[in-house]
């Protein structure tokens, strides 16, 4: 097979003409670092190659991106890689953003377990299963969760002074207080104790 064109398109792509045909895009930079050129001769099996560089360079520059915006867990970062790229690419990307040190499951876990207990006052059920989703293992989850140990009363306590103080004067607003606690996955029984600190006599 020989290139018989070569031309530069959008996102750093070129179009590879192989025999006077369209065969595919692929990055631009991978290309020149194969010095390949129009009037080449290429098989089958260096054509796949050069597929493969290019899909692994392109899933290392998603990854880099990506990281640049925030940290992410390995299976977070692969699941976004993975909506432009295949999945052994993304997999790759991963591994090598891991070896440079720049992914790392225990600080993200560490920091984003710190962000929801300490920021967002998830309770400790609730924290661990966005980090479960997030990709960290349990048996880490659950340690950093234990190190922490939040205190469910302290923090229903600082959610209720910031933001439904207002609503606990009617019925309808405490539903909707107790409502919105449990979805953070805070107990009836913390709740209730925390909520009747407001109150002369117990109502719930």
């Amino acid at each position: 097979m020989i290139i018989t064109d070569i031309v530069p398109k959008r996102k750093k792509l070129s179009a590879l003409y192989i025999d006077g045909e369209f065969a595919l895009k692929i990055d631009s930079e991978t290309l020149l670092a194969s010095r390949y050129s129009v009037g080449s001769e290429i098989s089958d099996e260096q054509l796949k190659e050069l597929v493969d560089s290019s899909k692994e360079k392109r899933a290392k520059e998603k990854a880099l991106w990506l990281l640049s915006t925030r940290d992410h867990s390995k299976r977070e970062l692969e699941t976004k890689i993975r909506r432009t790229s295949d999945g052994d690419s993304a997999k790759k990307a991963v591994e090598r953003m891991e070896e440079l040190g720049l992914v790392d499951d225990e600080k993200f876990a560490r920091r984003y377990a710190d962000e929801l207990i300490n920021i967002k006052h998830l309770s400790e059920r609730g924290a661990k299963y966005k980090l479960l989703e997030k990709g960290i293992d349990r048996d880490l989850a659950e340690k950093i969760l234990e190190e922490l140990s939040p205190d469910p009363r302290e923090h229903i306590g600082i959610l209720i002074e910031k933001k439904y103080l207002r609503y606990l004067f009617d019925e309808k607003g405490r539903r909707k207080t107790v409502s919105a606690l449990e979805r953070m996955g805070y107990s009836w029984s913390d709740i209730s104790a925390v909520m009747n600190k407001y109150f002369e006599d117990e109502y719930i």
